[in-house]
């Protein structure tokens, strides 16, 4: 059957927030580095694994997992919506977590300061938010998607958050009929009942779907769990390995519209 709908993930597919995460930990080292001469390179590095580590200490670790929240979005989210009781766990351990992180980080560099700790975490917060970021292809490849079918984003992450990212960049969110947030829901992706609930609202059968997406164990995976055609969106040429094997791989989204006249052509 032919393609009636495209289904789009947010993070790394449209909104870069790699580069947003990555500019906001460069901006906030480098001014650490000039209170404390500690090489920002480092820091960064440091900082990271602790916030991995204490990330998954806490109770609330397999729901963030279940929804799809990383541990560097908990550096800068407030988690004061959803109705989850996890996110008012969340809500309340975060200024900790974001704190006790940064000031990890330091203490691996040897600087015991847990008033420049507490600093870097609030600075972090803010250079992420000052930062919002689509991809080149984004709004042409959305607009000329759009005049065909319904469009609708498919996010992993808090409403509250995954909402500030789209208010960041207002002129995406019209493109889409419907925007589904994970954290609204049961389950995040890669769960059937996720990606079932996104087809009953655009009322399509599977075959009639296409998922984009560039992280294979929950876009790919979930896409092909309910049976829905998928492309992954490698945009860095990593090599494939473990057992997922998307059905086409594209480095642009603009390859997209090859793709949908290939299963379009395709016999029933």
């Amino acid at each position: 059957m032919s393609i009636q709908a495209v289904l789009f993930d947010l993070d790394d597919t449209l909104l870069w927030d790699e580069r947003c995460v990555e500019e906001a930990f460069a901006a906030t080292c480098q001014y650490a580095q000039s209170k404390t001469g500690a090489n920002p390179e480092r820091l960064e590095a440091e900082v990271r694994q602790a916030a991995r580590d204490l990330y998954a200490s806490y109770g609330t670790y397999s729901f963030t997992q279940n929804i799809g929240i990383n541990p560097f979005e908990a550096l800068w989210g407030h988690f004061t919506g959803g109705e989850h009781q996890e996110f008012r766990m969340l809500q309340q351990l975060a200024p900790m977590y974001r704190q006790s992180a940064w000031t990890r980080g330091l203490q691996a560099m040897r600087v015991e300061d847990d008033v420049l700790g507490a600093e870097l975490a609030e600075r972090f917060m803010n250079e992420r938010r000052s930062r919002s970021y689509v991809y080149e292809e984004t709004y042409e490849v959305l607009s000329k998607l759009k005049t065909r079918y319904p469009l609708l984003l498919l996010t992993n992450g808090s409403p509250d958050l995954q909402q500030e990212k789209l208010d960041g960049v207002p002129d995406l969110i019209p493109f889409f009929d419907h925007i589904v947030i994970s954290g609204n829901y049961p389950e995040g992706k890669p769960a059937i009942s996720l990606f079932q609930h996104a087809m009953s609202l655009l009322n399509i059968e599977p075959s009639e779907g296409l998922m984009v997406g560039d992280k294979l164990t929950t876009d790919i995976q979930g896409a092909h769990n309910v049976g829905m055609h998928h492309a992954w969106l490698n945009r860095k040429g990593l090599e494939l390995s473990g057992d997922i094997h998307p059905e086409y791989e594209i480095s642009d989204l603009s390859q997209l519209f090859a793709i949908i006249d290939q299963i379009d052509s395709m016999k029933p």
